[in-house]
């Protein structure tokens, strides 16, 4: 069973930056591509980043590009998401995702591509 476990979420005020993390369980970590997921109330879940198995490819939202980064440190079964230049409308439960598959192509950016997830942290930015 696999498991992901997202941390870091919390009030920050416009501008700010916050560093999010996600610990996977199990041997297989290295074997994922991983992604980051939001949801605003309201709102459909959207594609933020997502980063190859060997992190040699990155994808980005348009929306978060040059604000946000995304890394992967494999011998600490950690995907991150650092997130700098926060809006408003960047507040939202973030998830974490893992895809079995271990590459990037152009179903990387939709969730049913995603076999597993984490609970989600909350992030709120404030004007």
């Amino acid at each position: 069973q696999v498991q992901l476990v997202e941390s870091g979420g919390g009030l920050v005020q416009a501008g700010g930056s916050l560093r999010l993390s996600c610990v996977v369980s199990g041997r297989t970590f290295g074997r994922y591509a991983m992604g980051w997921f939001r949801q605003a109330p309201g709102k459909e879940r959207e594609f933020v980043a997502a980063i190859s198995r060997s992190a040699g490819t990155t994808y980005y939202a348009d929306s978060v590009k040059g604000r946000f980064t995304i890394s992967r440190d494999n011998a600490k079964n950690t995907v991150y998401l650092r997130m700098n230049s926060l809006k408003r409308e960047d507040t939202a439960v973030y998830y974490c995702a893992a895809d079995p598959k271990g590459a990037l192509d152009s179903t990387s950016y939709y969730a049913t591509t995603y076999a597993y997830w984490g609970q989600g942290t909350q992030v709120t930015v404030s004007s």
